[in-house]
C-alpha cells in the first residue's frame, strides 16, 4: 500500500497568519491551522518529502517520520526550503548521508545558501556532526531511476521564479508546486491515470491582476483534464476556509488538513 501524508498545508504566511490571522478561516475548526508546506509519500518501494518546510521539525515528530531515501525540491523559496537544516536529525538516525534532488536552478541555490550542509561522500557515523546531503540534479526531459520508482520534472509556468513539479511512475502521482499553470511538455509526461494528484491553491480568487498562483477555477480545470482517481488541494492561505473549499470542489477532490494521510 502506498501512502501519502500532508505534513503542512498551508502557504508561505500559515493559518493563523502574523498579519491576516485566521483571516476568512474559522478558527473553530482544527483544519484550518496550517503550518508551511510539506508532503511525505511512500511509493514504489521508496520514502521521500517533497520540498522541506520551516516547521519540518514539528512536522516529522507528529507524523514519527525518521527515515527517508529522499527529499525532491521544487522551488527555492523560503516555505519551501527553509526546514532543511533539520534533515541533520535524519543523517544521525540513519548514519549515512541523504540525497535530495531538484532542478538545476533549484539545486544551486541550495548550494550557495545552504553550503555546509551540503556534503562530502562519507558521514562520519559518531558523535554529533554536520548534516549530510548529496544532491543530484535532474534534467529536463530525462527521467530519474530510484530502483521501481521513476521521477520527471513537471514543467510549471507563471510563478514568481523558477518552480516545478514531479511525475513519479509516468502520472501514479502527479505532484504540481507554486505556480499558474502547466506547462504543455509537462502535461505530455502523465501517460497513465493518476491515483492522486496535488494542487495548489494559496486563494480562492487573486485579487490582483497578475496571477502567480492557480485559482480554484483554473485547478479545477486541470482536475476535469487529467482526471485522476483523486485529487488533494493544499497550500492554502488563511482566504481558505477549510468548509467553503470542501463545498466548492467534487467529490473526489480532498481539502487537505494538517497530518492527512491518504493510502492508494
Amino acid at each position: 500500500m502506498n501512502k501519502i501524508i500532508m505534513t503542512g498545508t498551508g502557504a508561505a504566511p500559515g493559518v493563523p497568519s502574523l498579519s491576516r490571522g485566521w483571516g476568512d478561516c474559522n478558527p473553530n475548526n482544527p483544519k484550518n491551522r496550517r503550518r508551511r508546506i510539506g508532503t511525505y509519500i511512500e511509493l514504489g518501494g521508496k520514502c521521500f518529502l517533497i520540498d522541506t518546510s520551516p516547521d519540518l521539525r514539528s512536522q516529522l515528530l507528529d507524523a514519527d517520520i525518521r527515515y527517508l531515501d529522499a527529499v525532491f525540491y521544487t522551488h527555492a523559496h523560503a516555505d519551501h526550503l527553509h526546514g532543511i537544516d533539520d534533515l541533520r536529525e535524519i543523517n544521525r538516525i540513519s548514519g549515512k548521508p541523504l540525497d535530495i534532488y531538484g532542478s538545476a536552478g533549484t539545486i544551486k541555490e541550495i548550494e550557495t545558501r545552504f553550503s555546509y550542509l551540503i556534503g562530502d561522500s562519507f558521514f562520519p557515523c559518531k558523535g554529533i556532526f554536520k548534516a549530510s546531503l548529496n544532491a543530484h540534479v535532474i534534467k529536463d526531459k530525462e527521467p530519474l531511476y530510484l530502483d521501481d520508482l521513476k521521477v520527471n520534472l513537471l514543467g510549471l509556468e507563471g510563478h514568481t521564479v523558477a518552480s516545478n513539479g514531479y511525475v513519479f511512475n509516468d502520472g501514479e502521482v502527479v505532484y504540481v508546486a507554486d505556480c499558474s499553470q502547466i506547462s504543455e511538455e509537462g502535461l505530455d509526461l502523465i501517460k497513465v491515470k493518476p491515483k492522486i494528484l496535488v494542487l495548489p491553491l494559496t486563494v480562492i480568487k487573486s485579487q490582483y491582476p497578475k496571477k502567480y498562483h492557480m485559482e480554484l477555477d483554473k485547478l479545477l480545470e486541470y482536475v476535469n483534464l487529467i482526471k485522476p482517481e483523486r485529487a488533494i488541494i493544499n497550500h492554502m492561505a488563511a482566504e481558505c476556509d477549510y468548509d467553503n473549499v470542501n463545498a466548492l470542489t467534487p467529490e473526489n477532490v480532498l481539502v487537505a488538513y494538517d497530518g492527512m494521510v491518504v493510502e492508494f
